[in-house]
């Protein structure tokens, strides 16, 4: 018993029957139902979107032979005997489909060319020519068939299907003004489920929901894909279409290794990162479809975060998203997903991509957690140490202090907090951020606070130590308002004044160090450096226009 494939079997017969491609649909029946046709039309988007079915279900319905009988508007029958052909690709004496994969060059074309001059099998009826992946036409091809672009015969018409329509407009741009261009969507993981459902529905499929949602999942927007998949689960093996089916016939992941992924980011276990690599290389998993996988994780795991709901997720990953997310700030995953980024298509190019996965994911297990400033200050109130780690100093502790209303700058909002009274230690433990509050106001503090350490609060003033350069020491000194500033600001204190002190030599180290002998490179920038501090207006106007200073 010849078996015909589910993605062949429920092709779309009609306009109406395209899924997600709601305006491509009412832009074809439109045409065709007010006698508007165009004489060549652009088809793009993804694989699998209905693309080619789009063009076919236009070529039936201006060959239809029942139109007046057809379910609606614009609309073919699908019952006629010319619907019947042209749907299941026969032979056609109006209806042509080319792959340009296989007839790309200028003599294809040409060909192609002088066969559009030959009038249709009937007065009533259309020639139709579909080019299938239309990207592949060579630019002499497309010369070739410009000409009867812009001279079209009578009742011709011609249908390009692509997914790369940039190689178009590169290779034969002229050609884009003359085609009506359609853009198909991606088709979303609810629609594909859903439809998912009317086919096993319609075939007696039993099924698991999550066993749908998975296979939406891996076809990405592509119902061709979805229904292919759906039949390859079903040739593995008997009973129901499990979520452990689609796994075992796919070779996909289970949900969770990936719950325990983010288990292991979360708690840093670092050292648990290389057995757990090993186990997805010992179960056959594709590493670079993991990262993809992972991917998707943690933009479900952001959109949680920030209060949506993501679509599409089985169970398994609901749960592990919905255990996880008061572990993670955005700022995290932000930073995560850019070192996936960078990482992702290595990965699939490498030869080693074990390494490559495994230095990923120790990345993710040693990044710096996002400490929100807010949530120090109210740690402050409650009298508890609060760690701040970052690249420039070492975990601090701020001591209780007597809290009072205030107002601070929170990642460039303003928010009510608690007062945070002048101490050497509240100002070393938020050193880092008072450095990038004074950054904001002018470049060249940043760079300099970089050199300081807070040593002291005397009677209000905050000291600095600096190291003993002094190109650092007279910039500062020309800063003292805009650090005095950042510190209040960052402290929801009142004025502060600053002083700065050059950094004393440790007992036992000589009195003056061996200059370290400079290249000529590094001899210039500290010329250019000297001369910086030495003319305020010079310095000033390099940072304004943000100049280079060159001898």
């Amino acid at each position: 018993m010849t078996h015909t494939a589910l993605a062949r079997k429920y092709r779309p017969t009609s306009f109406a029957d395209l899924v997600a491609q709601d305006h491509v649909a009412a832009g074809l029946t439109g045409a065709v139902a007010k006698d508007r046709v165009a004489h060549a039309y652009l088809l793009t988007g993804p694989r699998g979107v209905g693309k080619t079915s789009a063009a076919r279900i236009l070529a039936m319905v201006l060959n239809c032979e029942d139109r007046g009988n057809a379910p609606g508007e614009g609309e073919p029958c699908g019952k006629c005997e010319s619907c019947r052909r042209i749907w299941s690709g026969a032979a056609n004496l109006d209806v042509v489909e080319i792959d340009a994969a296989s007839n790309r060059g200028v003599d294809d074309a040409r060909e192609l060319r002088e066969r559009a001059m030959y009038a249709a099998s009937g007065p009533d009826r259309y020639k139709v020519y579909i080019i299938d992946e239309a990207h592949m036409l060579t630019r002499e091809a497309w010369n070739a068939l410009l000409k009867i672009l812009e001279e079209p015969p009578p009742r011709v018409v011609f249908v390009f299907a692509t997914t790369e329509p940039h190689k178009i407009a590169n290779t034969a741009e002229p050609v884009m003004s003359r085609v009506q261009r359609f853009d198909f969507r991606r088709i979303g993981p609810a629609a594909i489920v859903r439809r998912l459902e009317f086919v096993a529905q319609r075939e007696a499929i039993e099924f698991e929901g999550d066993a749908l949602q998975l296979i939406a999942r891996v076809a990405d927007g592509g119902m061709r894909d979805a229904l292919s998949l759906l039949d390859q689960a079903l040739a593995f093996g008997g009973g129901a279409v499990t979520v452990v089916r689609v796994r075992d016939a796919l070779g996909l992941i289970d949900d969770e290794m990936y719950g325990e992924l983010l288990d292991i980011i979360a708690e840093r276990k670092t050292a648990e990162v290389f057995p757990f690599v090993g186990r997805l290389v010992e179960s056959g998993a594709d590493l670079a479809e993991f990262v993809n996988g992972a991917g998707e994780l943690l933009r479900a795991l952001m959109i949680r975060i920030v209060g949506g709901q993501p679509e599409g997720l089985t169970g398994g990953l609901r749960t592990a998203v919905e255990q996880q997310a008061e572990r993670y700030q955005p700022g995290d995953i932000l930073r995560m997903l850019k070192l996936l980024g960078t990482a992702e298509g290595v990965i699939r190019r490498s030869p080693n991509s074990r390494l490559h996965v495994e230095t990923l994911l120790v990345q993710w297990s040693l990044l710096d957690r996002t400490v929100e400033l807010n949530d120090v200050i109210a740690a402050l109130s409650s009298g508890e140490v609060v760690q701040v780690a970052t690249p420039r100093s070492n975990p601090g502790e701020i001591a209780k202090e007597a809290p009072t209303q205030s107002r601070a700058t929170v990642a460039g909002r303003r928010v009510t907090t608690s007062e945070i009274p002048l101490s050497l230690e509240g100002i070393r433990a938020l050193w880092p951020r008072i450095v990038e509050v004074a950054g904001e106001r002018r470049r060249v503090v940043q760079e300099a606070l970089g050199h300081a350490t807070p040593v002291a609060v005397e009677g209000g003033v905050a000291i600095l130590e600096v190291t003993d350069c002094e190109v650092h020491l007279e910039g500062l000194n020309r800063s003292r308002d805009i650090v005095g500033e950042a510190i209040a600001e960052v402290l929801g204190s009142g004025p502060v004044q600053v002083e700065y002190r050059p950094r004393e030599a440790e007992a036992g180290q000589a009195t003056a160090e061996v200059p370290q002998r400079l290249n000529k490179k590094e001899e210039q920038e500290e010329r250019l450096r000297r001369y910086r501090g030495k003319d305020p207006a010079l310095d000033a106007m390099a940072e304004v226009l943000d100049l280079e200073v060159i001898e």
